[in-house]
C-alpha cells in the first residue's frame, strides 16, 4: 500500500487543511445598502488601519455617522481620522465608496461589487486597480488588472483609488522560513515536493533511476493517477 497524494488528503477538508479563519478579523465587506446611501451620502471616519492574517492588502475599520462600523480594504494613501464618504453623491476622492455609475470615466477603482450589495468581489489584492472605461445604458464597462473588459451594473459599488499594499512581491523572502509562514496563514502546505522526486510507493510519477520530467497523464486516468500534465497536447521544452 502506498500513500495518499497530498491533493487527495487536501480534498477531505480535515482540520490540517482548513484555512484558519478564526485568526482573521473578519471579511472585508461594504456595509449593507441603505436608502440613504442610494440617494445621498453617509459620512464616516477611519478609526483603524491594520494587517489581517492571510490577507495581502491592509484593512481599514470605518465608523459611520449612523453608528454602523465595517471593515474594508484600505485605499493607498488613506490615514487615521480621514473622512470617508459612502453613497451616490460622495466626492470623487481617494477611499470614498460610490456606485460605479457615479464614477467618472478614467478613474482607478478597486473592491468592485458584481451584484449590488454583495460587499465587493473583484480587484481586492494589494496594489490592484481597475479602470472605468465608459458608461452605457446597460451598465459600466471597466478594464480589470488582467486587461479584460467587463460590464458591471451601474448600482454596484466600488472604492476610488488603488488598493493599499502594492509592491509586496518586490521584497525578497530571503529564506525558506519566510515562505513557510506566509503559506501557513492560508493553510497551504509548503514546501511542495515534486512527484518525480518521490518513491514509487508515494506518487504515480515516483521511482526510476534517472528521472527526467513528469510524464503526461491520460484524461481517462483513475483518480489516484490523474496528476501532473493531464492530456497534454505537446511535450518537451517550448522552442
Amino acid at each position: 500500500m502506498g500513500k495518499r497524494l497530498l491533493v487527495q488528503r487536501m480534498g477531505r477538508g480535515t482540520p490540517t487543511f482548513r484555512s484558519p479563519s478564526w485568526r482573521r478579523e473578519g471579511p472585508a465587506r461594504y456595509p449593507p445598502l441603505t436608502p440613504e446611501e442610494l440617494t445621498g451620502v453617509i459620512k464616516g471616519r477611519v478609526v483603524e488601519i491594520f494587517h489581517d492574517v492571510g490577507a495581502n492588502a491592509p484593512r481599514a475599520r470605518i465608523l459611520l455617522e449612523n453608528g454602523q462600523e465595517f471593515i474594508t480594504i484600505a485605499a493607498e494613501g488613506i490615514r487615521l481620522g480621514q473622512e470617508i464618504e459612502v453613497g451616490a453623491k460622495a466626492a470623487i476622492r481617494q477611499g470614498n465608496i460610490l456606485p460605479i455609475k457615479a464614477i467618472p470615466e478614467g478613474t482607478m477603482i478597486f473592491n468592485i461589487e458584481l451584484r449590488p450589495g454583495d460587499g465587493g468581489k473583484l480587484v481586492r489584492s494589494g496594489g490592484g486597480y481597475a479602470v472605468v472605461l465608459s458608461h452605457t445604458e446597460s451598465g459600466t464597462i471597466i478594464q480589470l488588472p488582467s486587461r479584460k473588459m467587463k460590464l458591471i451594473k451601474g448600482e454596484c459599488r466600488a472604492t476610488i483609488g488603488i488598493a493599499a499594499g502594492g509592491g509586496r512581491i518586490e521584497k525578497p523572502l530571503l529564506k525558506a522560513g519566510k515562505a513557510y509562514h506566509k503559506w501557513k496563514a492560508r493553510a497551504r502546505k509548503w514546501p511542495r515536493v515534486r512527484g518525480k522526486a518521490m518513491g514509487a510507493y508515494a506518487h504515480p510519477h515516483g521511482g526510476g533511476a534517472h528521472p527526467k520530467g513528469a510524464p503526461p497523464v491520460s484524461r481517462h486516468a483513475p483518480p489516484g493517477a490523474k496528476v501532473g500534465h493531464i492530456a497534454s497536447r505537446r511535450c518537451g521544452r517550448r522552442k
